[in-house]
């Protein structure tokens, strides 16, 4: 149950009109592990601009009243950035048949309640009313030994398996960001899931 939130499903002018709200949740959210990402707003606006220009697009948005408090994003996998469609070249597969789930963030206070699924729903539905015969998404790998890792954490690997993803050998994107605490950006390994609709 998502008790009092609202999930809307944007597209167009309204997920132009949301992306600031999306980028302040983004540095808030993945600013802890294990993304650990030093995001500023003029990046975000830059990155965020690829839903603009996709005509495809989607952000699932999670609202408690007028507060979005939650985002997932989506578009068509030859829409995103090209570090990510690479990731592909030796698998086979096609990029026009891949939907691309980009983003999940959620504030802490509102996980458990369902949402998650929500928005793996939501871009689903869209991706096949697109005619997309797959759903694919990227985790970053960190080591196990990592001094920032808390002690506690838990990673999302059930949740993933538990709605049909699994990790698709040798697709590894490289993208590059700042750690907190870092001075310069430096590039991660991306894991790519993935899951027919």
């Amino acid at each position: 149950m998502t008790g009092d939130v609202q999930i809307r499903v944007l597209t167009g002018a309204a997920l132009d009109g949301a992306l600031d709200d999306v980028a302040r949740l983004r540095m808030a959210v993945f600013r802890d592990w294990p993304y650990l990402y030093e995001g500023t707003l003029e990046y975000e606006r830059r990155y965020l601009r690829n839903y603009q220009t996709s005509a495809n697009s989607v952000l699932v948005g999670a609202f408690d009243g007028e507060a979005l408090i939650g985002a997932a994003t989506g578009a068509p996998m030859e829409d995103h950035a090209g570090e990510f469609s690479e990731a592909f070249s030796g698998t086979g597969l096609a990029l026009q048949d891949i939907f691309y789930c980009a983003e999940s963030v959620l504030l802490p206070g509102y996980r458990g309640r369902g949402i998650g699924h929500a928005f793996f729903d939501a871009r689903e539905a869209h991706a096949r009313a697109l005619g997309r015969a797959r759903s694919a998404f990227c985790s970053v790998v960190r080591p196990d030994d990592h001094p920032a890792r808390p002690a506690n954490y838990r990673p999302l690997d059930g949740f993933w398996r538990g709605r049909g993803y699994a990790p698709l050998p040798g697709a590894v994107a490289q993208f590059s960001w700042t750690d907190v605490g870092d001075s310069h950006d430096s590039r991660k390994p991306l894991q790519f899931w993935i899951r027919d609709l």
